[in-house]
């Protein structure tokens, strides 16, 4: 039988993770109406216990945050719940190491799912009944408390078992470095012309309509943050994008595009779009990315070749060194933010790569 304890004073358990160099940690959160993630529960494993803190209760959790942030975190897939933690405490764990990471670079299914890792390194099946449950609810039910327990108690011995085999091959500090990579704050921190790359779609527009189209989305995204809810709730994307399409110059065209609630046709404040300015300068900013040559393009199957081949000498699959779109902004831009040409792939690959581009 599982056994785990619920605690609706975080405080009560500073003693218990005191003393442990590292913790099993996962993250329970809602965010279906809200722009926000809402943080519902916390669950934490230690070497001999399991706890399921509830941070929406009133007591103090002060001195809880501080020491559990203080820990090294044990995580599977570990971006969404660092990015909740960061949300709801404006801080970064000390240390993480991501399974699922640690999975990959073993030559395991990239972006192997949690259940699927422990079936696979111990024959044991964990349900997934649960994912979809009311996380606000209070009291939790028995059963969706069993399956939240569960999602944390095989973290430690899977860290266990995936150090080994690393250290084997020599690449312990490989996942030290891509954990490392997901605690940069640069990742989490509110969107603003970026906003833009969120939406599907939005690349086939060049010129004034892709300015306009970067003002929509950060107008969406500032609304969605202001009223906290979901950006489609503001507009949907591809009401967005028609908009954009059809650039309409007063309420009357705007209300002539199929789709368009009235309520939004109502409030929406027409200089977004009539406040951008055509200039040369813009449409030279927004044209359309020049397509490879054959050099180029040469280059790309050369440089993506090699990489696969490096791949499949260490066991990896080819997009856990890069990716083609990775390799093609590194011809195109010199990219020095790609994954490829820092950190350890930098000495396996990237050196090499870097020198192709250059020549």
């Amino acid at each position: 039988m599982l056994e785990y304890h619920f605690i609706d004073y975080p405080n009560k358990i500073i003693q218990n993770i005191s003393e442990c160099r590292e913790i099993g940690v996962d993250t329970e959160f809602m965010r279906e109406k809200t722009y926000f993630s809402q943080l519902c529960l916390v669950q934490i494993s230690t070497r001999d216990s399991i706890f399921c803190i509830d941070p929406l209760t009133k007591n103090d959790q002060t001195k809880f945050w501080r020491k559990f942030l203080s820990k090294n975190w044990i995580v599977h897939s570990a971006r969404q719940d660092v990015e909740v933690i960061f949300q709801t405490t404006g801080s970064m764990p000390n240390k993480i190491f991501d399974t699922q990471i640690a999975a990959e670079l073993i030559g395991m299914q990239v972006q192997i799912g949690y259940a699927k890792l422990i079936k696979e390194l111990f024959e044991t099946t964990i349900t997934k009944s649960h994912t979809r449950s009311d996380w606000t609810q209070r009291p939790l039910k028995k059963e969706v408390l069993d399956y939240a327990a569960e999602d944390v108690m095989y973290l430690l011995p899977i860290a266990d078992t995936l150090s080994e085999k690393l250290d084997k091959k020599g690449r312990l500090d490989w996942v030290h470095q891509d954990s490392a990579s997901l605690l940069n704050p640069n990742l989490y921190k509110l969107p603003n012309k970026s906003a833009i790359d969120r939406i599907k779609g939005a690349r086939k527009f060049y010129g004034v309509k892709r300015e306009v189209a970067i003002q929509l989305a950060s107008w969406r995204e500032e609304k969605a943050i202001h009223l906290n809810r979901p950006r489609q709730w503001i507009i949907s994307d591809q009401n967005l994008l028609n908009i954009v399409d059809k650039l309409p110059a007063s309420k009357k065209q705007l209300s002539e595009i199929k789709g368009l609630p009235s309520k939004f046709i109502a409030n929406f404040d027409m200089s977004i779009i009539n406040n951008v300015e055509v200039s040369d300068e813009l449409i030279k900013i927004h044209k359309p990315p020049q397509p490879f040559n054959e050099d180029q393009k040469e280059l790309l199957k050369k440089m993506h070749n090699m990489v696969s081949e490096c791949a499949k000498d260490h066991g990896l699959a080819t997009e856990t060194l890069a990716s083609k779109r990775e390799l093609s902004l590194l011809i195109k831009k010199g990219s020095t933010e790609s994954k490829i040409i820092n950190g350890w792939r930098r000495e396996l690959i990237g050196e090499q790569l870097l020198k192709l581009v250059k020549t």
